[in-house]
């Protein structure tokens, strides 16, 4: 290989092509960190001095100074609304969206921030107009599923069912258990205003949008009930059955009941044994223990007692065992018997309660919504003390 002295330029050449590059990007980032509003550097300032209330100033008099920060307006936006101060969000994205020179993609991003510091606030109605004007575009899904909690805040069910069925046509995911659900709710309403056919045409949607929905089941046999109707009743909590048969549990007393009017109290006490030999419940066990006490007596209340506890040994059971065996007790132990009993009981109300599968809430009574975080159907039809037993 021939060596040839000019080689020895390269070296300089790309020494000073890199030193004049350099001094050119320095400058360049010099002329931008004069542009930039000295608010800006003060609120860097604030922040790494941990005084984020006056880095929040300082970065609103940046938005203010600067109208072309538009991302720092979201920023400060989503902030405020975060710390619940839905007034300021509000007013901040209200003058982004009062700029005639914002364009059409930002201008759909600021309408949909807007609406959901509407919704934080509860001014639901404005929340719904925002949303409303973002039908197609960007952010038209997003719209829809702030729609459906709007109208599911309202309980304006009839609007949740359409929206629920756009959002799916639109393959944003699967909401067939919600507009079951939705169904339910109108059905429910027209029940109590006995209005029981078109209770009936409520479940039956419910019915063909989730074949599996246990609770249109339920409120399908409290319709027959108050038509007269206890075969039929009977029948159809049966088929609960193949769907769930923990969720039994929900009509243990109601469908003893539809046997005792129907003389078939035997029938009905066989049939309630058998869920509780698959699925034990405190529910279900209590109504097989009263019924035995009312039809056999407290022998036979008391030995059947006995045996769930043995099967599914928890305190809650304890308590109805200690229920049946005070009643067959002897005097002296009665009086026992009864105060343990009642500590039992006791401690039992604190611990016995349904939990949200979703976010943990505990409450005393089953929910098809849980009141904690708005889903629907993440409670389990056995208490958490119950659930720990069968561990």
């Amino acid at each position: 290989m021939v060596f040839e002295q000019w080689w020895l330029l390269i070296v300089p050449l790309f020494f000073a092509l890199g030193w004049i590059a350099a001094r050119v990007d320095i400058r360049q980032l010099l002329a931008e960190s004069r542009s930039l509003p000295r608010s800006y550097f003060k609120g860097l300032n604030f922040l790494l001095n941990e005084q984020p209330d006056r880095a929040i100033d300082a970065f609103v008099e940046v938005a203010t100074l600067d109208p072309e920060t538009i991302e720092l307006h979201y920023a400060l936006g989503n902030l405020f609304r975060r710390r619940g101060e839905t007034e300021r969000a509000i007013r901040m994205h209200q003058n982004l969206l009062s700029r005639p020179d914002l364009p059409a993609e930002q201008r759909g991003h600021t309408l949909f921030e807007l609406g959901q510091d509407y919704l934080k606030a509860g001014l639901l109605d404005r929340a719904e107009e925002a949303f409303h004007q973002l039908n197609g575009g960007t952010y038209a899904s997003d719209a829809k599923r702030n729609l459906l909690e709007i109208y599911q805040l309202e309980k304006e069910w009839q609007k949740a069912i359409s929206v629920a069925e756009e959002l799916q046509q639109s393959g944003a995911g699967s909401n067939q258990v919600r507009i079951a659900q939705f169904h339910c709710e109108l059905a429910q309403t027209a029940i109590n205003e006995s209005r029981l056919e078109d209770a009936l045409t409520y479940l039956e949607h419910a019915l063909s949008a989730n074949r599996k929905s246990v609770r249109a089941l339920v409120l399908s046999g409290e319709i027959a009930v108050q038509q007269g109707r206890d075969e039929d009743a009977i029948a159809i909590w049966k088929r609960i059955e193949q769907q769930s048969v923990p969720h039994i549990a929900l009509v243990g007393q109601r469908l003893m009941d539809a046997y005792l009017r129907q003389q078939r109290t035997e029938e009905g006490l066989k049939l309630l044994k058998s869920y509780l030999e698959s699925s034990p419940s405190i529910d279900l066990a209590d109504v097989v223990v009263r019924t035995t006490l009312d039809t056999e007596g407290a022998d036979a209340a008391n030995t059947i007692a006995r045996e769930l506890l043995h099967r599914q040994p928890s305190l809650l059971m304890l308590g109805q065992y200690l229920d049946t065996r005070a009643r067959v007790a002897n005097p002296n132990e009665r009086g026992d018997l009864e105060v343990v009993k009642n500590l039992v009981q006791n401690h039992t109300r604190l611990i016995g309660r349904y939990t949200c599968a979703n976010c943990g809430f505990k409450a005393r009574q089953f929910y098809w919504q849980c009141p904690g975080c708005s889903q629907w159907e993440t409670y389990q039809p056995r208490r958490s003390e119950e659930l720990g037993a069968l561990q």
